[in-house]
């Protein structure tokens, strides 16, 4: 496989992956770092890096809203739940043992 289409075929999987976050707003960024380790606020600093490798600016707010599909204060305000106590003490738990 050259360089090219590997580039491509991990654009469309990382497109994908957006999708599915998207489509999926049930799903909590604290339950995505206590399961994985990061979030849609990580792939949006990883997005972020990226473009600056590159020479691009791209501010966070704007890599956000590429990541969750819509200003992050409306996604925030729409699906964001509070975390439990389960939540934070599964989290916590995680951190510790890093």
């Amino acid at each position: 496989m050259d360089k090219q289409l590997q580039t491509e075929l991990e654009a469309a999987a990382f497109r994908q992956l957006l999708a599915h976050l998207q489509q999926h707003t049930e799903v909590q960024n604290i339950d995505l770092m206590i399961l994985a380790d990061f979030c849609r606020n990580c792939l949006a600093k990883w997005y972020m890096a990226a473009a600056t490798e590159r020479g691009v600016t791209i501010d966070y707010d704007t890599a956000r809203e590429k990541v969750y599909g819509m200003p992050y204060e409306a996604w925030k305000n729409q699906f964001q739940t509070e975390a439990t106590a389960e939540q934070l003490a599964a989290y916590s738990a995680k951190q510790a043992a890093k």
